[in-house]
């Protein structure tokens, strides 16, 4: 936003914009009915000569399972959408009230941050409906930052914040064509976020280019570090970057080919690729389910304490109201996750204990081994397969992605666009060790700056089926 532009108009355009273009898309879910009287005080201020930052007066919009007091937070579940909205801002929104952005809403998520039920379709929820894909209406927006993706694709605002535990924000990123920054656990306050897991959640920046994600991750750690000090030139002579292939490649051969051709582009920014790595394959699906199982129930009470009384308090609570509302809640999936969580026995289980020592030695060793051992600063993989058709009888088909490994890990990841595939959009994911958000955020500008340089800007969404 420049320094000459009013909040109020943009606010008024991206309100025209959401008319005309979210019926399609269906992004957003609960739309800010404060949001023009919002930009007109920043607009007052401004006018007075107080500027709070790169932020001032920008319209944000915000997954709906992150606290905002004035507008509900429902994670998607019917069981919060009848409850009075959250006591207080999640700390990450009163940073960005700070910082002078406008809360435009907030977006619809995969339910329950997609661990209700083994047959899930992302981006659909109870309270929200379904998000599609701007690229191609049947295909999915990802999960389970669904709204957020699809909403800066669509152009419905610049600047989303998504959450992710293992995916969810680089996956609709991917899917969606923007920038999407997952990063480590614990950078950004995990307080006011409906959670799933301690030690693998994270709010995150989505946003249309590098510049910008960098410039909202600097407001949602505390402005602590600029980070968009480091989006400049595309000189990487001095930077090695690890190819680890393996399972991370050979589940869609257009995305591979894209990939390639991204390498070259590193490549010719001087970057060292060091190609043909692996990385060890990450604890069975078991190990995985039993961490965030664990963790779920213990962190969603905590979580639920915090809402005014009258609601839900427990797992079992959710599940009881799922069964008693499964016309709705229960149409299209089951809860076979929320009841597997219910019998755990807590963080001193010897079961949690040791499959979470198991998920540590996969993600995090293996990564900091990987770099360690090859010299290299960060790692670059696809990001995910292409979008896959909605298929809300049968669930998600998922061919691959790139997330797993820094899920286990906490590590950070930055997914953004490299290219096309058919019609859809997909992208390339850099990713390191922890708090290498710098170096994951210069080699991601980098990148960007070449491939526009060699391969134009990337196509805008045509909001029509794909054929």
């Amino acid at each position: 936003m420049s320094s000459t532009s009013s909040s109020v108009a943009l606010v008024e355009e991206l309100q025209a914009r959401i008319r005309e273009v979210d019926p399609l898309v269906n992004a957003i879910c609960t739309p800010n009915p404060a949001a023009l009287t919002e930009a007109a005080r920043l607009d007052t201020e401004r006018d007075n000569g107080r500027v709070r930052g790169p932020l001032h007066g920008v319209p944000v919009l915000v997954k709906d399972n992150i606290d905002t007091a004035d507008l509900p937070t429902t994670a998607g579940s019917l069981a919060l959408a009848d409850q009075p909205p959250p006591p207080d801002d999640a700390p990450l929104v009163r940073r960005l009230r700070e910082a002078g952005a406008v809360i435009l809403g907030k977006t619809n998520l995969s339910e329950w941050a997609n661990f209700r039920g083994a047959a899930s379709s992302s981006g659909w929820s109870a309270y929200g409906g379904l998000t599609r894909n701007p690229y191609a209406l049947n295909r999915s927006a990802g999960g389970s930052s669904s709204g957020s993706g699809a909403a800066v694709a669509a152009g419905l605002a610049e600047y989303a914040i998504g959450t992710e535990t293992n995916g969810s924000i680089v996956c609709p990123a991917a899917l969606n064509g923007i920038v999407g920054l997952k990063p480590t656990v614990g950078l950004i306050p995990q307080q006011g976020i409906v959670p799933i897991s301690h030690s693998q959640d994270t709010a995150g920046p989505m946003t249309r280019t590098v510049t910008q994600a960098a410039a909202l991750l600097s407001v949602l750690t505390g402005n602590q570090t600029d980070y968009t000090e480091h989006c400049r030139g595309t000189d990487l002579s001095n930077v090695r970057i690890g190819v680890p292939r393996g399972p991370l490649w050979g589940y869609s051969t257009g995305l591979d080919q894209v990939t390639e051709h991204a390498l070259e582009l590193l490549s010719s920014c001087g970057a060292t690729l060091v190609d043909h790595l692996s990385l060890p394959t990450p604890g069975g699906d078991e190990d995985q389910l039993q961490v965030l199982s664990h963790e779920l129930k213990v962190d969603l009470a905590a979580y639920l304490a915090t809402r005014v009384p009258g609601g839900p308090r427990t797992l079992d609570d959710l599940i009881a109201f799922n069964k008693e509302h499964a016309d709705q809640e229960l149409q299209w999936f089951g809860q076979e996750l929320f009841e597997r969580a219910a019998t755990t026995e807590g963080l001193s289980s010897p079961v949690y204990v040791a499959a979470r020592l198991t998920a540590l030695r996969a993600g995090r060793d293996g990564i900091d081994d990987l770099l360690r051992d090859n010299q290299l600063d960060a790692l670059v993989s696809p990001s995910y397969s292409p979008a896959w058709a909605i298929d809300l009888v049968n669930g998600d088909h998922v061919l691959g992605g790139s997330s797993s490994h820094a899920a286990l890990a906490g590590y950070p990841l930055l997914s953004m666009p490299s290219g096309m595939v058919s019609g859809l959009p997909v992208g390339i994911t850099f990713s390191g060790t922890a708090r290498s958000e710098v170096t994951l955020i210069r080699l991601a500008h980098a990148f960007e700056t070449a491939r526009i340089a060699a391969d134009g800007p990337f196509p805008t969404p045509e909001l029509t089926q794909w054929v």
